[in-house]
Parts: C-alpha cells; sequence; structure tokens
C-alpha cells in the first residue's frame, strides 16, 4: 500500500496521498474502460458486478481526496449498474444511459487531473501531554522531616516529588516549571498566604490542581481549604494510598493505551488516509488492503475496532464480518462499515449481519474520528467489566491466563523472549486477621497500583488470585527481569502501611520464569510458581529464578523432593 511519512503533518500527508490518487486515476478508468468493453461484446451479470465494484470505489473515494463530482458521477453510474445487475439483456434506452454515464464519469476524472495541489482546511489538532510533566508534583510542607517523608511515598509510585518550605519558595519553583499537582500544608492559609497563593494560581489560565493535607479536622479549616479551590484534604497523617488514588486522577498519571483500529480496504489511497487521520488523533493502526489476508493482522494486532469497507474483491464486508463474528475471540469487538453505500435497507442488513455502525463515504476526518472514539470508548468500558478485577482494576484470573498465553504464542512466532513473574505478598493472612478485611484490601490495592505505574504499559499485570499476582514482561531476558522485579520488591517494602491501629510495613516474594527456557504457557507457569514456593521457603522478601532453581535441583536432587513436600 502507498506509504505516508509519519514525520509530516496530517495536512500535508492528506495532500501527499490526494496526489497520489490523482496519479492512479488513469490506471483506475482504464481498468473499468476495459471491463465496459467486455460488457458492449458480450453482456454477462458477473462482469456487471466487476464494473459495479470498480464504479463503487471511484464513488467512495472521490469526494474523499476533494473531487466531489467524481463521486457523485460515479454514484450516478453505480446506481444503474446495480439496477441492471441481474437482468439477463439490457435495452438500447440502457446501454445509452451507462453510456452517457460513464462519459461523465471520466470528464470528471479529467478535471481531477488537473487540479492543482491544496491542502485539506484545518484538522483539529490533538496535543500530546508529556509524560515527565503529568508525573512532578510539588510538596510545600514547613516540617522538614515530614516533608521528606511524604515525598519519599509518593515518589514509590513513579511520581517526582520538589519539596518547598513555604509559598516563596513554591513561587520560585512554579516560575521555571509547572507542576501537575499541588500539595499544601494548611497551617498555611493565613489572609495573606491565601492571597499569595491565588496570585500564584493567576498566572495559569488553567489552575493547577492543589491538594490539601493538613492535621486539623475541624470545618473551619476545611471550609478554607474548599475557599482557596482546593481538588482533596486528607488529614494528617496521611492516607498514602488514597493521596496516590487522588494524584492519578487529577494528573491523569497513567494514559489510557491507544485505541486500536484495524482498518480493511481494498482502495490503498483510502485506507492509507483513514490510517493517517486516526494516528493523528493518537490511535494506532494496522491496514489490510487484500481480505483473505486478515486472520493474521486481526490476531497479532488485536484491534479494539475494525474499520472495514462494505465491497471488495473475493468477498463482501458482510462475509468477512460474519467469518470475524464466528470466533469467539471476536464476538464483542467492534465493526463499523464505512462505505459509499446509501441505500438504508442495505445499511441496516450490515448491521444485522455483524455490524455495530455504519459511515457513508465520504466522511470528514473529525467525523470519523469522532465516531470511533465513541465506540471504542464503549467497547472498552463494557469489556473492563469482563475481564477487570474489581477491587484492583487489573486482569482477572482467567483474562491473565489468556493474554500470557497469547503473548507466548506471539513471542515464539516472532523469536522473542517474555519473562513471567508471579508474586505474592507475605504475611496476608496476618494482616486481615491483625488489621480486618479492609486494610487488607488495601494493601493488595497499594501493590497493584505500584505495578500499574512501575511496569511498562506493554507488559502484562494480572491479578491471579486473592493475595497473588502475575506479571508478563515482554521483551526481556531473564536477568533483567530479576532486576526489574527486585526493584519493585525493595520499593513495596518501603510503603508505609495504614491501618487505624498501626503503621506497618509489607513485602512480597517472587518466582520467575523465561520463556527461553521453558517451552510453552504452561510449563512457563508452572516453572515460575515453583520458584515462587521456593522464595517463600527460602525466608520471603525475595526473587527466586526458576532457572537458578533447576540448577540447584540438578545439583542435589534431594531438594526437589523437598519442594514436591512443600507444595
Amino acid at each position: 500500500m502507498a506509504e505516508t511519512n509519519v514525520g509530516m503533518g496530517l495536512q500535508a500527508q492528506l495532500e501527499a496521498l490526494r496526489q497520489q490518487y490523482i496519479q492512479q486515476l488513469p490506471g483506475k478508468l482504464a481498468a473499468i474502460a476495459a471491463t465496459w468493453d467486455q460488457l458492449s461484446t458480450t453482456w454477462d451479470m458477473r462482469t456487471c458486478w466487476t464494473m459495479h465494484r470498480q464504479v463503487h470505489s471511484l464513488a467512495g473515494s472521490g469526494a474523499t481526496f476533494g473531487f466531489a463530482a467524481l463521486t457523485e458521477t460515479a454514484r450516478a453510474l453505480e446506481h444503474v449498474l446495480q439496477a441492471n445487475s441481474e437482468c439477463a439483456a439490457v435495452s438500447s434506452t440502457q446501454w445509452a444511459e451507462m453510456s452517457r454515464l460513464l462519459d461523465a464519469v471520466k470528464e470528471a476524472a479529467a478535471a481531477a487531473q488537473s487540479a492543482r495541489p491544496r491542502l485539506e482546511e484545518s484538522v483539529h489538532e490533538y496535543p500530546i501531554q508529556d509524560e515527565q510533566a503529568r508525573r512532578l508534583i510539588f510538596l510545600v510542607e514547613p516540617d522538614a522531616a515530614v516533608g521528606h517523608e511524604l515525598a519519599m511515598q509518593i515518589s514509590h509510585f513513579s511520581y517526582t516529588v520538589q519539596v518547598f518550605a513555604d509559598l516563596a519558595d513554591l513561587r520560585a519553583g512554579i516560575a521555571h516549571t509547572r507542576p501537575a499537582a499541588i500539595i499544601l500544608d494548611t497551617q498555611l492559609p493565613s489572609d495573606g498566604n491565601r492571597a499569595a497563593f491565588a496570585a500564584i494560581q493567576a498566572a495559569y489560565e488553567t489552575p493547577i490542581p492543589v491538594v490539601f493535607v493538613s492535621s486539623q479536622r475541624d470545618l473551619r479549616t476545611r471550609l478554607a481549604a474548599v475557599r482557596a479551590n482546593c481538588a482533596a484534604y486528607f488529614v494528617k497523617p496521611v492516607n498514602v494510598g488514597g493521596l496516590i488514588d487522588t494524584l492519578d486522577t487529577l494528573t491523569t498519571q497513567r494514559s489510557p493505551e491507544p485505541y486500536r483500529v484495524l482498518i480493511v480496504d481494498d482502495e490503498p489511497m483510502l485506507a492509507a488516509y483513514y490510517a493517517a487521520t486516526l494516528r493523528h488523533a493518537g490511535m494506532h493502526t494496522t491496514t489490510v488492503v487484500d481480505p483473505p489476508q486478515i486472520m493474521q493482522p486481526l490476531e497479532d494486532f488485536r484491534p479494539d475496532l475494525i474499520l472495514m469497507d462494505m465491497y471488495m474483491p473475493e468477498c463482501t464486508g458482510l462475509e468477512l464480518a460474519a467469518v470475524i463474528r464466528q470466533q469467539e475471540a471476536y464476538v464483542s469487538t467492534p465493526i463499523v462499515f464505512l462505505s459509499a453505500e446509501t441505500d438504508v435497507a442495505k445499511q441496516l442488513a450490515a448491521m444485522s449481519l455483524g455490524g455495530d455502525d455504519f459511515l457513508t463515504k465520504p466522511i470528514q476526518p473529525d467525523h470519523l474520528i469522532s465516531a470511533v472514539t465513541s465506540r471504542v470508548q464503549r467497547s472498552r468500558s463494557l469489556r473492563s467489566f469482563m475481564i477487570r478485577d474489581s477491587l484492583t482494576g487489573l486482569l482477572n484470573h482467567t483474562r491473565t491466563r489468556e493474554q500470557i498465553n497469547l503473548e507466548v504464542a506471539r513471542a515464539k512466532r516472532g523469536y522473542g523472549n517474555l519473562a513471567l513473574a508471579m508474586l505474592d505478598i507475605d504475611h496476608f493472612k496476618a494482616v486481615n486477621d491483625t488489621y480486618g478485611h479492609p486494610t487488607g484490601d488495601r494493601v493488595i490495592k497499594s501493590l497493584s497500583r505500584l505495578l500499574q505505574q512501575r511496569l511498562r504499559r506493554t507488559d502484562i499485570v494480572g491479578r491471579y488470585g486473592g493475595e497473588e499476582f502475575a506479571v508478563a514482561l515482554l521483551d526481556i531476558d531473564a536477568p533483567s527481569a530479576v532486576k526489574v522485579m527486585n526493584e519493585l520488591r525493595a520499593g513495596f517494602a518501603q510503603i508505609r502501611q495504614q491501618s487505624e491501629q498501626s503503621d506497618f510495613f509489607m513485602t512480597f516474594s517472587c518466582g520467575i520464569a523465561s520463556l527461553a527456557q521453558y517451552g510453552d504457557a504452561n510449563t512457563l507457569m508452572n516453572a515460575a510458581d515453583k520458584a515462587l514456593y521456593a522464595a517463600k521457603r527460602a525466608g520471603r522478601n525475595r526473587v527466586v529464578l526458576a532457572n537458578d532453581l533447576d540448577a540447584a535441583h540438578r545439583a542435589s536432587p534431594e531438594l526437589a523432593g523437598l519442594h514436591s513436600a512443600a507444595e
């Protein structure tokens, strides 16, 4: 298919595609003329349908690239061909009508070929937020020891925290960098300090989100915070888990994974046009211009939505949708038909046979982006209830195993690597027995939050059951995986857990197995699980690599018997 320079702006990309489309018009017209010559020699319904599809392609693409007259004339010819497609023979009047419309199509195409380059009207810009800026927090705390401790706790969750002693220091800091949020001690809001803080905020068109912390629980202090437009209020000692939840909400710390759209259209220029438009909105796309080749991209790309033409060679969009719907993995994947078909009855038929929406070509870029976005948002929301754990928001047990199997298969096909880590919180039953289940739930959430924020977006993180978690680290070798998990283990051990009775600290144990040493998903999971048991037996709060465990078993066979007995 035609390629566009991803470094170009969207307008330049669309103009480049428009020029390529103009260059290809003579070939398209020659193909239509050749089919017309066949029909003129011998009328044949199959040949008529071939010409219908060729003209339909022009009707759908012309106006997309700025040639409304080409779409209008091609659509008129398409309707006549469709009306005659079931006829065993056509009259001289019908021949004359088709010939006249074909001449009109040729004239419109000739006008398009002589068109001068031009850029389309500006498309809405979708700003890209800076990840580092979303992680920067300014903390204003007069007590240096308290400020240091709170900053350290927040930093465990991948935030960068700068501590200031007072508003004067804060003003100097903000003069150089705008933070994602400010945490402010309410010892400060005297009338003078409130005015100073208001002056700091007034420098920005969009105020910086502010979280207040205080040793005061009274209504007067809370009212002062509300009048200063605080977003949240925490009483000291601060519940760090709740504070991190608030910061995540205020700063959109972990932005949603980009939408993944699979585009199926036998017209390469249109496929490239839609892909460029959706990429401009921050989506990931892949295109299929040969419909029978859809199965491998479907499995590899795992789309959130399929954008599909209706009329294509070898199989129609309706037939392709039926094939996709027969596979359990894609029953709930939205399929949106994008076609020049204007017959409402046929649009409804397409919807009844597996489609979720129907968009008509030509379509404006912003309309396409809006339609795809709303569909994917609804789909992801529904899927989250089926595949996510309600407490942590991580993948549930069933979905975790499915994803591990998929990633193992993908890694083996691409000769890649993968490491699987199994984690279990140490002495977790004692937490529930001592502090109660709500506190235990907070501990589980703190570890899940740490995993989500410190691991890559591409890694698979799931709650495997109870206090046990599974993490699939993609494209990584065993030593690197051990390093990553040891850093997480050390970070989790420093997080202050809180209950009504007292504060405490927790640890986890971890077992790791690498796909390079284990050939399939089940063996990999069993090896990681055995390594986790070994970490527990060795004293907890440690990471054990299955390869090292196997080597130890080979050196001391009696260890294998001890481990089996432990299970």
